[in-house]
């Protein structure tokens, strides 16, 4: 049996509050700008996979249902302790590769500062493909291997890695950069049209942040996502992307929004006894109102 792909985990870590300190304001600021104007403002149900502690939540708050879901449950109970208290939310512990959810589940999905950590990228499409109604979005952001700088660094030859070959660069481990050519090319394979493109957060210098302050700094940003991303030199790039070809089996409201990640049988709508239960017996915790997919009972 093969190998499953390798997994970064944050299971433990404080990325919500170590990594997204003031000092990236400006990027928090730069990457709401562009989703504000990608994103459909409103919908029925939205999941946003990799969401860690919730960080962009709030912009969420049109959609009916609102599924947040990462790898790590400590960070799942950040998010659950932020956002709790909305109704809308449910809150998943889960794998990207195996993910437990029916098909056609929803209209909107958001992967942020993910897909740079993974490895098997059309594998991950076709689940996230597969997850999505017909017509519905899916914005995504991936790390660019052919940004200003790294162009700059390579010329100089401070970077031995080209960043004009089109193959994805493992530059630490689990850390991936690129192409926007390659990355194109694994959204039409699984099947998605592009949209829309913006290239965001140029301006990641501590100088300028400093001279220009985050506010000010992020609208310039703003101003320029469209217009450079032609140009796709940015650090990141985000993509909205559409499965336009119809498909049979969207899911009836009231349906059951889970699979069993094991079998792929449906789960009920409605835990009992703090735990979801498949037809093949398989049990998924659903305690602390956190729904956990990454270890069977």
């Amino acid at each position: 049996m093969a190998q499953p792909p390798r997994v970064i985990d944050y299971e433990g870590s404080r990325y919500s509050t170590e990594f997204w300190n003031p000092a990236r304001e400006y990027e928090d600021r730069a990457e709401r700008i562009a989703m504000r104007a990608m994103l459909p403002p409103s919908g029925q149900r939205l999941i946003e996979i990799g969401a860690g502690a919730g960080r962009l939540a709030d912009l969420y708050t049109g959609y009916g249902e609102v599924v947040l879901m990462d790898y790590a449950r400590s960070t799942v109970i950040e998010a659950r302790e932020r956002w709790g208290s909305d109704p809308r939310f449910k809150f998943v512990a889960a794998d990207l590769y195996s993910l437990p959810f029916v098909d056609r589940a929803f209209d909107a999905l958001l992967m942020i500062r993910v897909i740079h950590h993974i490895v098997d990228v059309p594998r991950a499409l076709a689940g996230i493909a597969a997850a999505l109604r017909s017509n519905g979005v899916f914005l995504l952001e991936f790390a660019n291997k052919r940004n200003l700088k790294s162009m700059a660094r390579y010329a100089l030859r401070r970077q031995r890695w080209s960043p004009y070959d089109r193959s994805p660069i493992e530059f630490v481990e689990l850390n991936f950069d690129f192409h926007p050519t390659w990355m194109k090319a694994q959204l039409r394979a699984a099947g998605f049209t592009i949209q829309n493109i913006r290239a965001v957060s140029m301006f990641r210098l501590g100088l300028l942040k400093r001279w220009l302050g985050a506010k000010r700094l992020a609208a310039i940003d703003g101003m320029l996502q469209r217009p450079l991303a032609p140009l796709a030199i940015a650090p990141s790039m985000f993509a909205l992307c559409q499965l336009p070809s119809p498909s049979q089996g969207e899911g009836a409201e009231g349906e059951s929004l889970f699979r069993c990640p094991l079998c792929h049988q449906p789960l009920p709508a409605q835990p009992a006894n703090d735990e979801l239960r498949c037809a093949n017996g398989h049990r998924w915790s659903t305690r602390d109102g956190i729904y956990d997919f990454r270890t069977v009972m």
